[in-house]
């Protein structure tokens, strides 16, 4: 989930950005401490959002930067458990499928990609169901739902698709598109039954 939250914490603003305006030396050197790391807190901070104040700074001996007391807002990526996700598959390997979600990679273990047994193809890297001879490989867009969060030092994110409504966009659509037309032909044959009895 995407959100903006409120931080106050002291920055440090390096020599090199001294001939910067204060407003954007301060987003760089946010930026420099907040973007890109996972925090279980917060999730992964993406982008300085705004500044919202900037006390006075001050210079602490043996350190050339100048340290700023400020209060600012952050753009976020927090993955919570069961959220519905979409992304990209980036990889396929023999334990699953690594689909980018958000700032992260999450894995769809083998035994989440569908119902139907499912092996690894590693001639062509790609998954594919038994029955169903589906087959999901890099590239493709999903619908996944979120089912367990690991934020220490190893980051985690595990993901399904094996439920209503997830899985590759593609047989999602071409599952609407069958059951479309089979609701079609059900209210076509009810209609026929009507008739008869009239």
């Amino acid at each position: 989930m995407y959100q903006i939250v409120t931080i106050e914490d002291e920055i440090a603003v390096s020599p090199g950005k001294f001939n910067l305006d204060l407003d954007e030396a301060m987003k760089q050197s946010i930026a420099d401490k907040f973007e890109g790391k996972i925090d279980p807190e917060m999730g992964v901070p993406l982008a300085v959002t705004e500044i919202i104040e900037v006390n006075e700074g001050r210079v602490l001996p043996g350190d050339p930067a100048v340290h700023y007391p400020a209060r600012f807002k952050l753009l976020t990526w927090q993955p919570r458990e069961q959220e519905l996700v979409e992304g990209e598959i980036v990889d396929i390997t023999e334990w699953g499928a690594f689909v980018r979600v958000g700032a992260m990679d999450g894995l769809v273990h083998i035994s989440q990609v569908m119902d139907d047994f499912v092996s690894f193809d590693e001639k062509n890297s790609q998954l594919v169901g038994r029955a169903s001879k589906r087959i999901l490989k890099t590239g493709d867009r999903v619908r996944t739902r979120i089912i367990s969060i690991s934020l220490k030092e190893n980051t985690k994110v595990g993901l399904t698709m094996r439920q209503p409504f997830l899985g590759n966009l593609k047989w999602l659509e071409t599952d609407a598109k069958t059951k479309k037309a089979d609701d079609k032909k059900e209210e076509a044959a009810e209609k026929a039954a009507e008739k008869k009895k009239k």
